[in-house]
């Protein structure tokens, strides 16, 4: 599911206290896609993920 606010070109800014999701996906045409979805809220000091696993395709 996706929630407004959708962020875009104009001028909603993210504060401390605001919770997103980080969402990269990966697609192939031809075998078909997955998506590795982060759960962060935005603090003072810039960020904290929420997501409590271990992310197999981390980098």
């Amino acid at each position: 599911v996706h929630e407004f606010p959708r962020l875009s070109e104009d001028d909603n800014e993210l504060r401390a206290g605001h919770v997103v999701t980080i969402e990269p996906g990966l697609y192939d045409p031809d075998v078909g896609g997955v998506r590795s979805e982060d759960l962060v809220v935005v603090t003072e000091a810039g960020h904290e993920n929420l997501t409590d696993y271990a992310d197999p395709f981390r980098l």
